[in-house]
């Protein structure tokens, strides 16, 4: 079996820098036209200047025979201005504004303490100009349970946002949760929408430690239990275009990852349109892959859909066990297992 469809796009993408970038963008520029690239560096992007300097490292490190375009995004931070979000719409190369709470996931420590009392001015120019708020939807209180985070910042901080702000455009990143899925769906199509990772469709919290604690299926916002991943399989696969494709692919060395405070962060680049295929295929909705892949993501962000095509053929391959660049080693999400769909360069 073989799957024609148009060449996908990433709508969530962490690309890091340096040599980490170098080494991990081939595998997104082999099957994405382009990505929403994050912005929590260090320090983080949280200028338009910035933003365009920082375009200019992946420019480099695209491979030559790619077509794939970054799009940039800028931090939001307490200390953000409104004429800074006028800048960056000017610019023509900043898609949208990242929300990471302050100390919410990796390098999220100049990230927002108060939105509403910090960023209201900010929010509402973003409505102006048409710039989509990114936001992690999880409160960083820790007296919340780990599980329930997602689920408290969406009582706290999204439907407020909503009800104060509703010509805001907002992508709830990487939900985990039923709750997420009816927040988004109870909301006026075409101005909040959601981004789903193939982990958060393939595992649940059990997958952290199954045979011993698994590093490699550790990410923010953390798994969640199985009634949650069916309600997202449901929302993705049923044909809405409240949701789309959003690896929220984070490498790390193999050695960040294996220690006694390990990094939240999945590697799922190389196998991402594999997984999302087994997705689909198991729910019977093949047929709506492409719009969740290639359709619902620019139509969202007033972007042409891309004009090429890529392939997905039904044909068992293994999972490397690691990825090793000189500085050290990068362990994809299901390494050493056997797939059933390969996606082939566009």
């Amino acid at each position: 079996m073989e799957l024609t469809i148009t060449q996908p796009d990433d709508w969530h993408l962490h690309l890091r820098d340096g040599s980490l970038l170098e080494a991990v963008l081939p595998h997104s520029a082999k099957h994405f036209g382009r990505a929403i690239v994050m912005p929590n560096l260090k320090p983080p992007v949280t200028t338009t200047p910035a933003a365009v300097i920082y375009r200019e490292c992946i420019l480099k490190a695209i491979p030559t025979d790619s077509n794939f375009t970054p799009l940039m995004t800028l931090y939001l931070t307490d200390l953000t201005t409104p004429d800074e979000i006028k800048h960056a719409k000017k610019s023509g190369l900043v898609y949208g504004v990242k929300l990471y709470p302050a100390g919410a996931t990796t390098n999220s420590q100049d990230g927002v303490t108060d939105l509403f009392g910090n960023c209201f001015s900010v929010l509402k120019e973003m409505a102006a100009q048409n710039l989509p708020l990114l936001v992690h939807g999880e409160v960083t209180n820790s007296e919340v349970d780990i599980f329930d985070r997602e689920k408290v910042f969406i009582e706290t901080i999204l439907e407020p946002l909503v009800q104060r702000l509703p010509q805001l455009k907002i992508v709830m990143e990487h939900i985990t949760t039923a709750d997420a899925v009816k927040f988004v769906e109870s909301c006026k199509e075409g101005y909040v929408a959601a981004t789903v990772t193939p982990q958060h469709l393939l595992l649940n919290r059990n997958a952290l430690f199954q045979g011993g604690l698994q590093p490699h299926n550790y990410c923010l916002p953390v798994l969640k239990r199985e009634i949650h991943r069916q309600a997202i399989v449901s929302a993705v696969t049923s044909g809405s275009k409240r949701f789309f494709l959003g690896t929220d692919s984070a490498p790390h060395d193999r050695r960040k990852k294996e220690c006694s405070c390990g990094c939240a962060g999945i590697y799922n680049s190389p196998v991402a349109l594999s997984l999302y295929a087994k997705v689909f295929e198991e729910a019977g909705a093949l047929d709506k892959l492409e719009a969740f892949t290639s359709f619902n993501g620019p139509d969202f962000y007033g972007l042409p859909r891309n004009k090429s095509k890529i392939k997905l053929r039904k044909a068992p391959w293994k999972v490397p066990d690691y990825l090793s660049f000189p500085f050290g080693d990068i362990v994809p999400i299901f390494a050493g297992e056997t797939l059933e769909w390969e996606a082939l360069p566009c």
